[in-house]
């Protein structure tokens, strides 16, 4: 197994993240991405990756998909997906040759840990099926919203020909829970897991400390 890396204190730095994304959106005279920019920093100290290894998939997404992009173009469908530098290829490709080196470019990748690739031999989808994959996406995610046993910001969601995919860092009991929600969402086929589990006495899925009750009188408007 994969060492999965420790992010520490990652609620304790919340609030202070939040007030500076604030205040710097005040300066900026653009209070309308105040929200925003909360929402952003709450996302990111939530996040179970280091702040390195989140920077770092996005990259070898860019890398990948840039790659492809350029080697096939109109030969093959590809979506790449990265999750705490394991990757998900999903789509389509004209014939099997053109499927392997797809999984040999993502392989070859700098610091990629695993390479799933689900690219399927067939033609290309069309636009209809694609806005469908979008919608159960969506669908699926919204489910999640509601979900008391984990958190919808540690798993990633991806679907490809009604097919949904699972990556993230969870406990085998938040792993169950939202392959359960997704499998009974209306539309999907069939859901893949590509989890790295953890346990919830591990550092990183630790749950999250109880929040403090606000006492009475104890906060006071100047307005």
């Amino acid at each position: 197994m994969h060492p999965l890396p420790v992010r520490r204190n990652r609620y304790a730095a919340l609030p202070a993240l939040a007030a500076l994304l604030t205040a710097l959106a005040l300066l900026q005279g653009c209070p309308a991405i105040i929200g925003a920019g909360a929402i952003g920093a709450m996302s990111a100290l939530e996040d179970r990756r280091t702040s390195g290894t989140m920077i770092e998939d996005m990259g070898i997404e860019s890398r990948i998909a840039t790659r492809i992009g350029e080697r096939f173009r109109e030969s093959a469908h590809v979506n790449v997906a990265v999750f705490n530098r394991a990757v998900l290829l999903t789509g389509e490709a004209w014939d099997e040759a053109t499927r392997d080196e797809v999984g040999k470019i993502a392989a070859s990748a700098p610091n990629v840990r695993t390479v799933t690739n689900e690219v399927q031999v067939s033609g290309l989808s069309s636009a209809t099926s694609r806005a469908n994959d979008t919608t159960l996406t969506a669908k699926v995610r919204g489910r999640f919203l509601n979900a008391p046993e984990f958190s919808p910001l540690h798993i990633k969601v991806v679907t490809e020909s009604g097919v949904v995919y699972l990556l993230g860092m969870v406990t085998e009991a938040e792993g169950e829970a939202a392959t359960e929600l997704a499998r009974t969402t209306s539309g999907v086929r069939k859901v893949v897991k590509i989890f790295d589990y953890c346990k919830v006495t591990d550092e990183l899925c630790k749950p999250p400390p109880p929040a403090q009750p606000v006492k009475p009188g104890g906060a006071r408007s100047g307005m």
